[in-house]
């Protein structure tokens, strides 16, 4: 089972912003999410259906923003193409309990998946010998 995480983004100390660019794939023309960062500049978001603003400018974009954690920007982005490109500006993101969730998680499941492999196979030196 393959776990991905999103690299966090601290705060850069001369208060300057980091350009984000995440491309989305589409599912039967639309896409609803999260973006990967946090503290986005809203009016910094833009949508393209090429990378580093080529193609063409995708306007159906809703931005909405969860009233639990006002950091986070999810999206709602129609288009007939197979992928999209989100480009924004993140002062840095903003670590939560979810996070440390997902990676302690990800962690007990891997810790479980070794342990089930180890009742029905040979741990050998780190390398996996299965009978």
């Amino acid at each position: 089972m393959p776990y991905h995480f999103a690299p966090k983004l601290n705060a850069k100390s001369d208060g300057s912003h980091y350009v984000i660019e995440e491309a989305v794939k589409m599912t039967n023309g639309s896409y609803i999410g999260f973006l990967a960062h946090d503290n986005i500049l809203e009016n910094t978001i833009s949508v393209y259906t090429g990378t580093k603003y080529t193609g063409s400018l995708v306007k159906d974009v809703i931005i909405s923003i969860p009233q639990d954690t006002p950091w986070r920007r999810q999206v709602k982005i129609f288009s007939n193409t197979d992928e999209v490109y989100v480009t924004y500006e993140t002062p840095g993101d903003v670590v939560e309990a979810d996070d440390i969730n997902g990676l302690q998680a990800s962690l007990t499941a891997t810790q479980k998946e070794i342990e089930d492999y180890k009742t029905s196979g040979i741990v050998d030196g780190g390398s996996f010998i299965g009978e």
